[in-house]
């Protein structure tokens, strides 16, 4: 999982989960290729283009579209649980900080995380939907994430809340691309930093400084939240029919598989910049 070839712990939940086999193919063909990388400029345009179809709509009328609308759903539930354990994993990563001072900061950030939560658990309820069975499916994916990549010291909590949450979020931005108006404008609301960012970084910086050590140990630990954080994201979607068929192509305007394969390349290419701002090796 260290080895820097994330495509293959990335795929590996599409074939447990069930996604169209020609979907599974062709992502297996763009994840499997390290050096596809799309170019900046590229990956610009392919995210700053007018809204066409359903991005131009509002959620009145692109909600008429009954799969298009359990896509969505699925969609705010899964963010929805990730904000709720978002501020749980905050709170407890606090009991960790070395200053009184630090344990403040943190408890800020889950109070940030809360709110974005009951943010989407206000919408859900608002387009009819039942936030805890809409927030259920994703239940055991995102504690499995979670699970697998608890932090074992303060340093390793700043990393984890920095490069794999926003992993997570780059994610999350780019289907966000192909939603309706409204719910879009929700999306990127709840997936504003909460100061994760500035902070984690004077602070893993300053670490590197003391003790240039500390580096090497940090970059692996980096390399595995990229692995695990890309593995949930696939799973988040394979796990729900709605969800992958968006991914591919099949509901409203969802990414063909060309574009699955240049969007991965954008989140690589977006960590491999975080990870430069903490001081990292990629």
């Amino acid at each position: 999982m260290c080895d820097g070839r994330f495509g293959h712990v990335a795929v590996v939940t599409l074939f447990d989960q069930g996604l169209p086999r020609d979907g599974e193919r062709a992502i297996v063909r763009f994840m499997e290729t390290p050096d596809n990388a799309t170019p900046a400029s590229e990956a610009t345009d392919a995210v700053t283009d007018a809204p066409t179809g359903i991005a131009a709509q509002d959620w009145a009328t692109a909600s008429a579209d009954e799969n298009y609308r359990a896509a969505v759903v699925d969609l705010l539930g899964a963010l929805a649980y990730g904000e709720l354990a978002a501020f749980e994993r905050l709170a407890e990563d606090a009991k960790l900080a070395p200053t009184l001072a630090d344990k403040a900061e943190l408890a800020k950030m889950a109070s940030a995380e809360f709110h974005h939560f009951e943010q989407l658990r206000d919408r859900l309820a608002a387009v009819g939907a039942e936030p805890t069975a809409a927030m259920d499916p994703f239940v055991g994916a995102l504690d499995g994430f979670h699970k697998q990549t608890a932090p074992s010291d303060w340093l390793e909590g700043l990393v984890k809340a920095y490069v794999g949450d926003s992993i997570a979020s780059d994610f999350y931005r780019e289907v966000a691309a192909r939603l309706d108006s409204d719910t879009r404008e929700l999306v990127l609301a709840v997936l504003d930093d909460t100061g994760h960012a500035s902070f984690a970084v004077e602070k893993v910086r300053a670490a590197i400084e003391a003790d240039p050590r500390v580096g090497g140990r940090l970059a692996l630990w980096a390399r595995r939240l990229m692995g695990e954080a890309l593995s949930q994201s696939q799973r988040v979607v394979a796990d729900r029919d709605a969800l992958s068929t968006m991914l591919v192509g099949g509901v409203a305007d969802g990414f063909d598989l060309a574009e699955v394969g240049r969007m991965f390349s954008r989140i690589t290419e977006a960590h491999t910049k975080r990870m430069a701002a903490l001081g990292l090796a990629a």
